[in-house]
């Protein structure tokens, strides 16, 4: 049974794993993962799916590792002002809908332009629009 699982599990990482890999951070990584995984392998594979995408997804971020500097640096010379936000800044926040101002991320940032950005005590962030919900911090 326990190489059964082993080997479903191999087979569904390797299945999911490009999907994964242009997983936009853990959130996306881990729905991403979980529905590939799924379709491959059953339950079992969405379990496996998922724990891979949420990795895979964790390390990469929506912004690539060079482009999350130079993201930063872009956002402090826009000058934006910072919104105060009572609660904790973190992937899976929910911001308000009023008081907030998102701003279109420049396209020379392929990866993000599905998002919006904004800052939060003064904290870069990454938004998704229709949402309003956190899907990276920008440290």
């Amino acid at each position: 049974m326990i190489r059964r699982l082993l080997g479903t599990a191999a087979v569904v990482a390797v299945m999911a794993l490009p999907a994964i890999a242009q997983a936009q951070g853990v959130p996306g990584g881990i729905e991403r993962g979980a529905r590939d995984g799924e379709r491959a392998a059953g339950p079992v594979g969405a379990i496996v799916g998922g724990t891979i995408g949420g990795v895979v997804g964790g390390v990469a971020g929506v912004l690539g590792v060079d482009d999350r500097p130079r993201f930063r640096n872009y956002v402090v010379e826009q000058r934006r002002p910072s919104y105060t936000y009572s609660n904790e800044v973190r992937v899976g926040a929910v911001l308000p809908e009023s008081g907030v101002t998102y701003y279109e991320v420049p396209a020379e940032y392929n990866s993000a332009r599905e998002y919006r950005y904004t800052v939060v005590n003064g904290r870069t962030v990454l938004v998704e629009p229709r949402t309003h919900r956190i899907v990276e911090v920008i440290d």
